[in-house]
């Protein structure tokens, strides 16, 4: 017998406006820094990728989701009545996610998340790419795609990545390693096979959690993708410290992966990354699965 379940769920107006005005001001202090710096045409090698890499932006962030199953009470003469993948609630004059409609013409994007979301969780972590897949992306590269000098110097960074085994499992970082690095990779990576290798251990699977919540639109309640967005805020500071790359002069302290302690150091704090891409993944998974 199916557990029985109230597919709905009601919010006053009370409530519903203040979730709403919390969320956009906790958007607002996450991208205040990447707004000031395109309004004055800077970039910050670590703080802005994500709004390059995956192209969102922070006005995505701003808008703010109740998630499937929940009506908004006295929301009819809100703007949000008139937003795509709404719909008129039970109740006269609320409005709720029209969620039916956004799984049946996003039928592919929706199946194509939870396929990679549930083969990822459904893995144990690994933990020993030590985060070479930026080292291997400027091996024997004499451009580079960050304007930032190499720590070590481009021999020694070579040198670096001669001396490991390459363990990237994540595709999209995969394609982006030079002509010497990709054959040095344990495995031959292609978008095709993406859920054959993403794994909970991965850095760049924990920060894909924010494309995947952005993917989902509408299904996912507004906390839960600013939660997916720090979460990926956060490992980016990882990846980069762990880079070949020199960033002392944007305040940031390396992590010498190339040393017994820098890899003890990386694998620790990609541990707590793991865990925390676990729970949100979790949640994700239960946004799809809810209804």
């Amino acid at each position: 017998m199916l557990p029985l379940v109230d597919p709905v769920r009601a919010l006053d107006s009370a409530s519903w406006q203040k979730r709403e005005s919390g969320h956009a001001d906790r958007a607002d202090a996450l991208t205040s820094g990447h707004r000031a710096r395109a309004s004055r045409g800077q970039r910050h090698p670590v703080e802005d990728f994500l709004f390059t890499y995956y192209s969102y932006k922070p006005s995505v962030l701003r808008r703010w989701h109740p998630g499937e199953g929940i009506e908004l009470a006295d929301a009819a003469g809100h703007p949000r009545a008139r937003w795509r993948w709404y719909r008129a609630g039970s109740s006269p004059g609320s409005v709720a996610v029209a969620g039916e409609a956004f799984r049946a013409e996003r039928a592919l994007v929706v199946t194509g998340v939870g396929r990679i979301l549930r083969a990822t969780a459904g893995r144990s972590g690994s933990f020993g790419c030590f985060g070479l897949h930026e080292w291997a992306m400027v091996y024997r590269q004499g451009g580079h795609r960050h304007p930032v000098p190499l720590r070590l110097g481009q021999t020694a960074t070579d040198e670096v990545v001669e001396a490991h085994e390459l363990r990237c499992t994540h595709f999209d970082a995969f394609r982006f390693f030079t002509a010497g690095a990709a054959p040095r990779n344990r495995e031959q990576l292609s978008r095709d096979g993406q859920p054959q290798f993403e794994q909970p251990g991965c850095l760049h699977a924990g920060m894909d959690l924010y494309k995947w919540a952005i993917k989902l639109g509408p299904l996912v309640p507004g906390e839960l993708l600013l939660d997916t967005f720090e979460l990926a805020r956060d490992i980016r500071t990882l990846d980069m410290r762990a880079s070949p790359y020199d960033l002392a002069a944007w305040g940031y302290d390396p992590v010498l992966i190339e040393t017994p302690e820098g890899k003890a150091t990386y694998v620790r704090e990609q541990r707590v990354f793991s865990e925390r891409g676990r729970l949100l993944r979790s949640r994700l998974l239960a946004v799809l699965d809810g209804f």
